[in-house]
């Protein structure tokens, strides 16, 4: 191991947080409750880390809540969802590691820092009725609306989210018909919430955590880059941060944690570690792979699982906080009724309305002509949409933005203008419509996903919540591409079942940590599941940061030995 160790330190510590995201924040708190000194190094000047970007989901198999519900679960159960669906990409110590220890720091917040999580009711797993272990509710949570007023000096410094409607919780949307019924909302509610300053959703679980790491002292620093850790020849000591213009040099005397989230700003690093071309990303500039970079020269060992690549597309004149396009999640507009993607030749080429699926079909690769036969695409809407339903930022009924995309009265003439093939697109609306008429799908089976209609369908049409035919002229269609979302990565650091971060030889660093974004995803494979990231970092926060006051959990031995792992 290099030594590189300053000759004094500006600051000394206990442990170290790199990054205020909630797996940062987790670990400082556990520390302080540690009896550790703890401080959060944040480059960004706000806290909160794309934890606040968030939808704020948190899933926990086998939880408290859901028990006192009455719903059946265990973690046991979650274990085996995860595994099946990891489909050998993950790690079966791991996917156990994080489902047993996602209920006992879940309780562990509730009861040190009045987190208030509860049930959001109504919201399968992603593969409920694919999966004998899925739930049709219960393992989805969310916070109870946070008064952010308690933050004091820091209200204004922890992140809210520009994307998300954070006045609202998923109760709130839902029950009113969720994302598809946007004009059905309480917007009294949210001017109240918003007004009080009360937050929900991703903005509102930060703002648990960070409010936890101020009561118990912990030193909250931003604009703080870390660019260098600090090693003494046998362990990490410390790191080399910038602030100010200045180097900073901070001691921690039980560990550093990098909790840095991912690379998703940084294109170099999407091509190269999740092979994804141009992305657009909604997330903030310093989200651009610094854990590779500090933790490279030590020899920390890189993994990638299989991941997607996400839709989206920006409103001309729309931009967002640093001045770059404002981008609009693909998500929740394609699964809706009446709407379409199609490729170059006019053809649908997937299952809009179940992300999981449709998003896999964008990077394929025609080998026999080097192409990528999905990308570009187009989604494509009639004017039922434009009258009833939400197209990303666009409300039901409002002007349609002056360059976005083409429309035409007919589908002939639409394609004609967007450059697909006039008659495959012809007929794909043909059949599509005759079988959307009847609610369903033959081809690709949408609307046979539960978790899919919950998400982007339209509770209240019949007879499929996300089927519609395309019938009534204009025409619309709109190009999509390629987008980021909230820095889940394909590819991060692999660590134990401590947070420690491993080297090539699986032998972990002494005094280093990894959680959140920046770890690999040996939990989830070739799955991803809303509520896994947010919860694996809250988890791997705790058990780092209890590993290095030396009380490290042992739950995950004792589990091992009763299931016979």
């Amino acid at each position: 191991m290099l030594v590189n160790v300053p000759p004094a330190w500006d600051i000394e510590t206990d442990f170290i947080s790199v990054g205020s995201g909630i797996a940062g924040l987790s670990a400082a708190i556990t520390a302080r409750e540690q009896g550790l000194e703890a401080i959060v190094l944040e480059k960004a000047s706000q806290v909160g880390g794309v934890t606040a970007l968030s939808m704020g989901e948190v899933w926990v198999a086998g939880n408290h809540h859901a028990a006192d519900l009455g719903i059946e679960d265990s973690a046991e159960s979650g274990f085996r969802y995860l595994r099946r669906l990891s489909m050998g990409y993950g790690a079966d110590l791991a996917v156990l590691n994080k489902v047993v220890h996602a209920r006992e720091a879940l309780r562990y917040f509730e009861d040190r820092i009045g987190l208030r999580m509860e049930v959001i009711r109504d919201c399968p797993d992603y593969y409920y009725g694919h999966s004998n272990d899925s739930v049709a509710e219960g393992r989805m949570l969310e916070v109870v609306p946070f008064p952010a007023e308690t933050l004091g000096e820091w209200r204004e410094k922890t992140r809210i989210s520009p994307q998300m409607p954070y006045g609202l919780t998923h109760k709130d949307m839902f029950g009113a018909g969720g994302t598809a019924n946007i004009t059905k909302w309480d917007f009294g509610r949210m001017a109240e919430r918003l007004t009080a300053d009360e937050r929900c959703l991703g903005p509102g679980l930060a703002a648990y955590f960070v409010k936890g790491a101020l009561d118990r002292g912990v030193t909250l620093m931003t604009d703080c880059g870390v660019e260098e850790l600090i090693c003494d020849g046998t362990r990490v000591v410390g790191v080399r941060a910038v602030h100010e213009g200045r180097d900073v040099f901070v001691k921690a005397r039980k560990g550093v944690l990098v909790a840095v989230s991912s690379y998703e700003r940084n294109q170099d690093y999407n091509k190269t570690l999740g092979q994804q071309l141009e992305l657009g990303s909604m997330v903030f500039s310093t989200v651009d792979g610094a854990n590779f970079r500090l933790t490279g020269p030590l020899g920390a060992r890189i993994a990638r699982v299989p991941d997607i690549t996400s839709l989206g597309f920006t409103i001309p004149g729309m931009e967002g906080e640093d001045g770059r396009p404002l981008w609009n999640s693909a998500l929740p507009v394609i699964g809706q009724p009446h709407t379409i993607v199609v490729n170059r030749a006019g053809k649908r080429f997937g299952n809009e309305a179940f992300y999981r699926s449709f998003y896999y079909t964008i990077d394929h690769i025609d080998g026999a002509n080097q192409t990528h036969p999905n990308f570009p695409c187009w989604a494509v809407i009639d004017s039922q949409v434009r009258e009833k339903y939400p197209f990303g930022s666009i409300m039901p009924g409002s002007d349609w933005p002056e360059g976005l995309g083409e429309q035409a009265g007919t589908i002939r003439e639409l394609a004609l203008k967007i450059g697909v093939d006039a008659d495959g697109l012809e007929q794909t609306v043909s059949t599509f419509n005759a079988n959307a008429a009847k609610g369903i799908d033959p081809e690709f089976g949408r609307g046979t996903h539960p978790w899919s209609t919950w998400m982007c369908g339209d509770p209240f049409h019949q007879p499929c919540p996300v089927l519609g035919p395309l019938e009534k002229g204009p025409f619309y269609a709109v190009r999509l591409d390629r987008m980021g979302g909230t820095a889940i990565s394909s590819s991060g650091i692999m660590t134990d079942m401590h947070g420690q971060a491993l080297d090539w030889n699986d032998q972990p660093i002494p005094g280093l940590y990894v959680a959140g974004n920046s770890q690999a995803r040996m939990e989830t494979g070739a799955v991803m599941q809303s509520g896994i990231s947010n919860a694996r970092g809250m988890t791997y926060g705790w058990l780092a940061a209890q590993h290095a006051a030396g009380k490290p959990s042992d739950l995950l031995a004792k589990e091992v030995e009763r299931i016979g792992l």
